[in-house]
């Protein structure tokens, strides 16, 4: 037992001194860490934000038959407090040249009438980075389409409570399975994000140059033929003046759109659908300046011969807005003339709108929007008619 316990002690102290036959320490070395476990794991690179925004509409309305069909579906009717959007953001880096993008929107409002919201995916896509520098970068998923300024950016960022007609009836709910290829330099995917974060009302990093295919019936939404869209962009927010950026955009798609047609109704299922489009954007420091235009072909309903036929689509829309400390007055009118390819039958909408309003943020947390709108519309629940109304709308916005 003794010589047992002397032998242990005699190689324990063997380990502490790390005596070798050359007479040297031997260090003990801890195990090889491999290169590419430096990466964080991936549940510790997830992040959590989003936004709601609670509307009301009912200010000094002068025509309940006004309706929005392009946007706030509160308008008209005897809609009182709506829940317009309740957005959640989960982002998350699998690898160091992997990003996942989800976001869910919990305030869908059903097409039919029924009760409540219900839970509907809004974006769902990866991003894979081509390059180290992670300047060219591959999409693939649910995600907006790159045509427009105001459609690629963020509702949390818009100073007008909805979208204009013209550019965002190109993508219903700007968005569609697709895959993208997008490239910019780092420095200006750098400007991107400033320009968001600063709160100049950025659109966020869409790439310098994008090109991609989508399936061109818009999100959520079954592909109905065998004929994917294309889409090209190409951005540039240049510095000018010191610290003010001027961004300039033209992009285009083109593919076709199969028409829901009532029973009865002539002429073409699958029409062509295309267009272009240029954005001028002045970022207000403190005055700003965005507009586009945009004009093509889609399908339309021809009432005379009840059939639905290709026939020209345009419009556009001017902001001015003055950025002066936590508040932002702005106005814009806009214009379009075109099919509603998303509507039954897409009918003709035509659209004359100009509103006046102010964004007031308390703090990141919390903002207030109110607007007065003087608007020409169609209404396209029904028989289509031409409806002229005016109204207030107020909008409380609080992000997490």
């Amino acid at each position: 037992m003794r010589k047992s316990i002397f032998k242990l002690s005699c190689f324990l102290s063997t380990v502490v001194t790390g005596a070798n036959a050359f007479g040297q320490a031997a260090a003990v070395q801890p195990p090889a860490t491999p290169a590419h476990s430096t990466h964080k794991p991936w549940y510790e690179t997830m992040s959590l934000r989003g936004y709601a925004q609670l509307r009301y509409n009912q200010l000094g309305v002068t025509n309940k038959n006004l309706t929005s069909d392009q946007g706030d579906k509160s308008i008209g009717g005897m809609n009182t407090l709506f829940l317009r959007r309740a957005r959640l953001v989960i982002t998350a880096n699998p690898t160091d040249r992997t990003m996942v993008y989800i976001q869910p929107d919990f305030a869908v409002t059903p097409v039919s009438p029924g009760q409540g919201h219900f839970l509907q995916i809004r974006d769902l896509y990866a991003d894979y980075a081509l390059t180290q520098d992670k300047s060219s970068r591959l999409r693939f998923g649910q995600s907006k389409v790159p045509f427009g300024f105001d459609n690629l950016q963020s509702s949390q960022n818009r100073l007008p409570l909805d979208r204009d007609d013209a550019i965002n009836s190109a993508a219903l709910n700007e968005r569609d399975l697709g895959v993208y290829y997008m490239w910019a330099p780092p420095e200006i995917r750098q400007r991107f994000k400033m320009l968001v974060d600063s709160g100049l009302k950025g659109s966020g990093d869409y790439g310098v140059f994008a090109i991609g295919a989508y399936n061109g019936q818009t999100a959520n939404q079954p592909e109905a033929n065998h004929s994917l869209h294309s889409v090209a962009r190409l951005t540039y927010p240049f510095q000018i003046f010191g610290e003010q950026i001027l961004e300039t955009s033209i992009q285009a798609y083109t593919g076709r759109y199969v028409v829901n047609k009532k029973d009865g109704v002539g002429g073409l299922t699958e029409a062509l659908d295309q267009r272009v489009a240029a954005s001028l954007i002045y970022y207000p420091q403190p005055f700003g300046v965005q507009a586009e235009y945009t004009k093509g072909k889609g399908p339309q309903f021809n009432a005379a011969l009840n059939t639905v036929e290709v026939k020209d689509v345009e419009g556009g829309y001017v902001l001015l807005s003055y950025k002066e400390g936590e508040f932002i007055p702005f106005v814009r009118a806009q214009t379009y003339r075109g099919g509603r390819k998303h509507d039954v039958n897409a009918v003709r909408y035509e659209v004359d709108e100009a509103e006046v309003g102010i964004e007031w943020q308390v703090d990141k947390a919390l903002e207030f929007t109110a607007e007065y709108v003087d608007s020409r519309r169609t209404n396209t629940k029904s028989a289509p008619t031409r409806e002229h109304g005016r109204l207030a709308r107020l909008q409380v916005q609080w992000n997490y």
